[in-house]
């Protein structure tokens, strides 16, 4: 936490917004689904939903591929955990379940891997599966969709960034259908969140 919150965002941003931080429960299990433009994103993330703001870690639900290598071994011990998002097995959804009904916080990108800035939004089902999976073992999961914007994308030495938290969504159980409607739905609240976090900066300026 000192590492990555008080040396690496401080040396390297000269300015963090944070909006919509009344949107962030501090209790029960939460979703956060944030926008993914870079791996500074994962850092921001603790700064604005982390420990000492909620009094609760982001545990971070990431892709099989980055679980490897130096990158994976330092992931695993930050709390990382990998599943494939394209193809989510019953088997690799079991401990975020777990998680979730133990009213922890997880992190999903959606977008599955870094996108860049102003590509549509095109998200992989893992979220909106694991989301009803909890809903129907009666555990409500309140998906908080984010968008995280910079100054530059990929961000500089000297940027901004900007991190915007959406409107809580709520999933029921339901079948194939529901959870395309619902990434849908997703996909927009992720959208308008980040034109806001642009906007913020543009206003900063």
């Amino acid at each position: 936490m000192v590492a990555s919150q008080d040396l690496a965002l401080k040396l390297f941003f000269r300015q963090i917004l944070v909006l919509g931080g009344d949107h962030l429960p501090h209790a029960g299990p939460v979703l956060l689904a944030p926008t993914h433009r870079s791996r500074w994103d994962a850092l921001l993330l603790p700064h604005a939903a982390g420990r000492r703001i909620t009094g609760r870690d982001c545990r971070f639900m990431v892709t099989v591929d980055e679980m490897r290598g130096l990158q994976g071994w330092l992931l695993d011990r930050l709390g990382c955990f990998p599943v494939h998002q394209g193809r989510p097995s019953m088997a690799s959804l079991r401990y975020p379940l777990d998680l979730l009904s133990a009213g922890h916080q997880l992190v999903v990108f959606p977008e599955g891997q870094i996108q860049r800035p102003n590509a549509p939004l095109q998200l992989h089902p893992g979220l909106a599966r694991l989301a009803q999976l909890a809903a129907g073992q009666g555990v409500a999961v309140t998906v908080l969709p984010v968008g995280i914007a910079y100054d530059h994308g990929p961000p500089r030495w000297g940027d901004r960034a900007a991190l915007a938290f959406a409107q809580p969504m709520v999933i029921r159980a339901g079948g194939r259908s529901a959870a395309i409607a619902f990434s849908d739905a997703l996909a927009q609240a992720m959208q308008a969140a980040e034109i806001q976090a642009l906007g913020a900066l543009e206003q900063a300026t």
